[in-house]
């Protein structure tokens, strides 16, 4: 069993007060079900749990947990990466970020986009 919890992270450089992620529930519950059956299909995972949480979240609160199991530890730790992956870039959840200086939307970052991108063919 391989598990992840993702933080809200502020940084000294670049501080947050809060992360606020939106989304239409049905649709992420949905979109969330469907990549979990995708992990398991494709690295042969007994079971894989996907908890993403959305409203306003403060630095160092928990904003997501992936779980995955499987008979072998390359596929549990691969799948947990995938699906890690996709949540960064996929999830359908608007970010927006509270600053001292006002609010900012959150984009995708190059380095995630290639992330997910060893996944793809």
């Amino acid at each position: 069993m391989v598990t992840f919890t993702g933080l809200v992270r502020s940084l000294p450089n670049d501080p947050i007060l809060a992360l606020i992620l939106e989304c239409y529930e049905e649709l992420a519950t949905n979109e969330l079900a469907a990549l979990r059956e995708q992990a398991i299909s494709r690295f042969g995972l007994t079971d894989a749990a996907i908890i993403h949480r959305h409203g306003r979240l403060v630095p160092g609160e928990t904003i997501m947990m992936v779980m995955t199991l499987a008979p072998h530890r390359k596929a549990a730790f691969e799948g947990a990466q995938f699906l890690m992956d996709y949540l960064k870039t996929d999830a359908p959840f608007w970010k927006q970020e509270e600053t001292a200086t006002g609010a900012r939307w959150v984009v995708t970052m190059p380095k995630d986009k290639d992330a997910r991108s060893r996944w793809i063919g």
